[in-house]
């Protein structure tokens, strides 16, 4: 993972998916997920304080205590960091973490900001509870920020073939960044890969663009099922995936999700030509029944706040 000398699969389990914030599986349900992703060869999982599946990670770690996890946090000063790093070690069940990211830094206005939760996070690495410090962003401007900060090591940003969820910029600025970061050897993973499940039916064309992007080190994808962390695998390992795993991904039935944090701006609404978007209670509602998930609603969106599941 550029140069902090901590070694990723190139595939990274995005854990959002598992916990309560999606599927909601039990701990035992999704930690077995997690630990049969390990013997498939995925040795790196991404999590975040918000995400609320340390218990799940648990499960896993009890497995193998040397799988390698990245957390987020959105902590701003020292006080609201101590205690993300306290719940994340306690709920992890580990004092040493691999990657501890302030949680979707937009410029670096927001990383000035949050300055001093990145220094209590760089106290600790200085300690050796934590391998290697970093930022998660959907924005152009926190990546292109991010080489000003060479304590930034590592940078966890959104990139898919559409551009979708890149809150300020397009695909190519993104990339340029990435590009950027890589040459100054940070290291850089991916997320939203799949776009939030709204590239899910173009899958193959959508690994097939990171997985051929230069700069990457790791491409975080969420995974909800053994037919998916075999699917993944085998695509990430070069080998076409069996007929019998295509077929089970594609009838694998979907539904569009938009997360709370939703503020009713209305963009979506706007750009479905299948009148499945509403506003109710100053948020955007979905009816599933009028729904094909073709993915425009989630291009708009300014907060990335719709995904398909």
């Amino acid at each position: 993972m550029g140069s902090t000398g901590i070694m990723v699969s190139r595939l990274c389990y995005g854990t959002l998916t598992i916990g309560p914030l999606q599927r909601n599986m039990t701990a035992l349900e999704g930690g077995r997920l997690l630990i049969y992703a390990l013997q498939r060869g995925i040795n790196f999982f991404d999590t975040a304080e918000i995400y609320g599946n340390y218990s799940h990670l648990r499960v896993l770690l009890d497995e193998c205590p040397g799988a390698v996890i990245a957390t987020k946090t959105y902590a701003y000063d020292n006080q609201t960091a101590e205690q993300s790093f306290r719940k994340a070690v306690e709920g992890l069940g580990r004092e040493y973490i691999d990657l501890f990211l302030l949680h979707e830094q937009e410029s670096v206005h927001t990383i000035r900001g949050h300055y001093e939760a990145l220094e209590y996070l760089l106290k600790r690495r200085d300690e050796g509870f934590i391998g290697a410090v970093g930022i998660s962003t959907h924005n152009v401007a926190a990546a292109r920020a991010a080489l000003k900060y060479p304590e930034i090591a590592v940078v966890h940003t959104i990139i898919n073939k559409r551009g979708i969820g890149i809150a300020d910029g397009s695909r190519e600025d993104m990339e340029q960044a990435i590009s950027a970061l890589h040459a100054d050897g940070r290291g850089v993973y991916a997320m939203k890969a799949l776009g939030g499940g709204h590239l899910i039916a173009e899958r193959k064309s959508a690994l097939a663009y990171v997985l051929a992007l230069p700069g990457l080190q790791s491409v975080a994808v969420g995974m909800q099922s053994l037919a998916e962390i075999d699917y993944n695998t085998a695509v990430f390992e070069g080998i076409a995936p069996a007929d019998a795993l295509e077929i089970e991904i594609g009838r694998t039935k979907r539904s569009l999700i938009i997360h709370d944090w939703c503020r009713g701006c209305g963009r979506c609404i706007s750009v479905c030509k299948h009148g499945a978007l509403r506003l109710h209670e100053g948020k955007s509602a979905v009816d599933q029944n009028r729904c094909v998930r073709c993915g425009y609603c989630a291009a708009v969106c300014p907060d990335f706040c719709i995904k398909v599941l």
